[in-house]
């Protein structure tokens, strides 16, 4: 079974001086007009369960106006275990406690983790390629606490090389460190997302052709070091990344910025032999945006051995009725989902039966 969110519970947060919603094991929908806090619902459990917002919100805007501290609390049980988890917002900073310990939000997915799908999703196929880059390592942060502290490493040698060559005077010797360190980061980050790639295809292939009325999709990973790497070891990573800097390094000089590395890289999908991007319908897209989010679902299973927590925003009034359809088989499937929507409509009768219905601004 593992564990299931029983409660969550919002005190002087977002737009709610106090709400609390009893989830359902199966499916719960959170139903009512725009603007009633179903969005920020959502938004608490995902703070809960991947210890971050796909909003990015300042701590300010998390805490009600006219408040000083906003709180939320979510309890899990499963398996005989009981699992208290909150957050604290208040004078900018967040804390975040697990069983009335301090932990770090990083830890917060070991314990449950969640998969967001929102309307912003819909264009992953469309988006930019940082937007897959930043959904595939989001992702991989949340199933891995080495893959997050590889990526921030990264992030902050990046930083540090980009910084150094924009100096006017800058040290070349100093620049050949950087080179060192930028390129261990780049490989080991870039063989840990290829492996996360890797299981991730398999699955959104697979998917694919449930949803997508028999067509076949492919996806690859398109590396600004080349073809070829998706069979290299780490070190052969490396040295290959430090071969492409020194070809680099005039241009690098001129522009004042790295031009190389997991930044730079791209996932690309096809549908049929055809660019999904380019020649893609709208629904031929979202059925690969749907795919790879039913991927995610696998793969979190896969690490966690238990089933993670789905979260769909406002998605269901965005999809066509045969990918409505196809949702919906799969949160009956068993996984715990939050939904949200303006219209009940959009679910068979015989499904919200069985599920937890909550309205808001009622």
């Amino acid at each position: 079974m593992g564990l299931a969110v029983e409660r969550v519970t919002l005190r002087d947060w977002r737009n709610f001086e106090h709400l609390t919603c009893e989830l359902s094991g199966g499916l719960t929908v959170l139903v009512g007009p725009n603007a009633t806090g179903k969005t920020n619902t959502i938004e608490a459990l995902q703070l809960l369960t991947a210890g971050e917002s796909f909003r990015r919100p300042r701590t300010a805007d998390l805490v009600r106006e006219g408040a000083d501290v906003g709180r939320i609390d979510m309890r899990l049980t499963g398996d005989g275990r009981v699992v208290d988890v909150a957050c604290i917002a208040g004078e900018g900073k967040r804390r975040f406690v697990r069983n009335d310990k301090p932990c770090r939000p990083s830890d917060l997915s070991a314990t449950l983790m969640s998969v967001l799908f929102c309307p912003d999703d819909l264009s992953f196929v469309k988006s930019s390629a940082r937007y897959r880059r930043d959904a595939i390592d989001s992702f991989g942060a949340q199933a891995n606490a080495g893959y997050r502290k590889v990526a921030h490493a990264y992030a902050r040698a990046l930083e540090q090389r980009n910084r150094l060559l924009k100096d006017p005077q800058i040290d070349l010797g100093m620049l050949a460190a950087w080179d060192a360190s930028v390129a261990l980061g780049g490989a080991t980050l870039l063989h840990a997302r290829l492996g996360l790639f890797a299981r991730l295809r398999r699955h959104v292939r697979t998917v694919y052709g449930t949803v997508g009325g028999g067509e076949e999709l492919d996806c690859s990973y398109v590396c600004s070091l080349g073809g070829g790497v998706e069979d290299l070891e780490r070190d052969e990573l490396r040295d290959l990344f430090l071969d492409r800097l020194e070809e680099l390094r005039e241009d690098e000089l001129r522009r004042g910025v790295t031009l190389v590395g997991p930044q730079r890289d791209d996932i690309a999908f096809s549908i049929s032999g055809r660019d999904a991007r380019t020649f893609g319908s709208q629904g031929q897209q979202r059925s690969v945006v749907l795919a790879w989010k039913m991927a995610e679902v696998a793969i979190a299973k896969e690490v966690l051995g238990e089933q993670p927590l789905l979260l769909l925003d406002d998605v269901m009034s965005e999809l066509d009725g045969a990918r409505r359809a196809a949702m919906t088989r799969f949160v009956e499937g068993g996984i715990q989902t939050v939904v949200t929507t303006a219209h009940l409509s959009y679910f068979p009768p015989e499904l919200l039966e069985r599920a937890e219905v909550i309205r808001f601004g009622a």
